[in-house]
């Protein structure tokens, strides 16, 4: 179904003309067609975050789990943009013991965690999604590293365009700067508008207005996918926000582009849809897939320890703490876990003895420690794209 999606308005930037495209205000016109086979994907996707979310309440400790999530995601969409860093980069970077780490990769990774924990922070406060908040949220993600001259927190002054090195090779120029703004202000009212469909198609449409505004000099895709975990966790569709995309369009990175651009070329909304709901299903059962493992996981490990007589109490806290964060010094132990260095190094080194946690350094200070099976568990799927 071709439509009409916008125009082409110029842009005129040092001594030159080109044109950049503005994209039509959300929703489509003529509607979505949402019946048929979208519409059982529609249900797919739904009966999945239901399942999500079931798990979710049977979850020992929640928070378990979101640490570990909340940081996946940042890895894996901090590598669509080309990072290299790794899940132990982040972890380790994390602790301030720990030297060494590649900064500049890294840093994008922890500034992504910190806006994404900032912005559901202020959801959970009460705080309406808004054009604000995603310019504080982009404020946070390009504060440290590369970016950071890059106006962080504010809409771009200056054309942008996508791949080719000018605007005349670009494969996509957005909007110029005086579009950026009334845009935005667009989408912020589609975002709390009813929209057939519900959330989810809201969420879908908006993540590919928004790349196609792509307001900000830097971090528009991150940005972009950090506004997706924002809508479902404003629409309390999870009651822990646990439904990340980021896996999903890192492994079909190029259908992920060329679809974002079929909305603009050709109004083709309907096949980007199925491709976001489709995200949608199998990130969720991947997500229910995990939790189940990680469960049995704790359990299996809780057990063992368990069966270890008197020091089973300060293991059992020690296990606690490499459930928190499965890489880890002895001192960081001790402080996470509320005891003597002395304690916690006992404690750790029972959990070696099981084969729970190992040693990764093999040196006389600051030793680091690692919870092998759980990290392996978080890790799946976050290598680093080869450049």
């Amino acid at each position: 179904m071709r439509r009409t999606t916008g125009r082409y308005e110029p842009i005129s930037w040092r001594g030159k003309v080109f044109r950049g495209f503005v994209p039509d205000p959300l929703p489509p016109n003529p509607p979505v067609d949402l019946s048929g086979s979208l519409h059982q994907q529609l249900e797919r996707a739904l009966l999945a975050l239901g399942r999500l979310d079931a798990i979710s309440a049977l979850l020992p400790n929640p928070e378990l789990f979101l640490y570990g999530y909340v940081r996946r995601e940042a890895l894996l969409s901090s590598q669509i943009e080309g990072t290299q860093s790794s899940f132990s980069d982040l972890l380790l970077f994390e602790i301030d013991e720990a030297p060494g780490v590649p900064f500049d990769d890294v840093v994008e990774v922890s500034s992504y965690v910190a806006a994404l924990d900032y912005g559901l922070g202020q959801l959970a406060a009460g705080f309406p999604l808004s054009n604000r908040l995603v310019r504080e949220i982009h404020r946070i993600l390009l504060s440290r590293g590369r970016g950071a001259n890059k106006r962080p927190g504010e809409f771009r002054e200056e054309p942008v365009w996508i791949g080719g090195l000018s605007p005349e090779t670009a494969e996509f120029v957005p909007p110029g700067p005086a579009f950026v703004e009334p845009c935005m202000a667009e989408l912020e009212r589609f975002l709390h508008s009813e929209v057939p469909g519900g959330v989810l198609i809201r969420a879908g449409l908006a993540h590919a207005q928004f790349e196609a505004i792509h307001p900000f000099l830097d971090g528009n895709g991150r940005a972009g996918r950090l506004l997706i975990s924002l809508i479902l966790a404003e629409a309390g569709v999870l009651r822990q926000p646990l439904l990340y995309l980021s896996l999903y369009f890192k492994t079909y990175r190029s259908q992920y582009y060329r679809l974002l651009n079929a909305t603009r070329e050709g109004g083709d909304w309907e096949d980007w849809l199925a491709f976001f709901l489709e995200g949608v299903t199998q990130t969720a059962g991947s997500a229910v897939e995990t939790a189940h493992r990680l469960v049995g996981l704790f359990e299996r490990d809780a057990a063992a320890v368990r069966g270890v007589g008197r020091q089973a109490g300060t293991a059992l806290r020690v296990l606690e703490a490499f459930r928190r964060r499965p890489l880890l010094t002895v001192k960081r132990v001790a402080s996470d876990a509320g005891m003597s260095y002395a304690s916690a190094d006992r404690g750790v080194q029972k959990l070696v003895e099981l084969g729970i946690v190992r040693e990764i350094t093999q040196r006389r200070r600051d030793r680091l420690f690692v919870y092998r099976d759980y990290l392996d568990i978080l890790n799946e799927g976050a290598e680093p794209l080869s450049r």
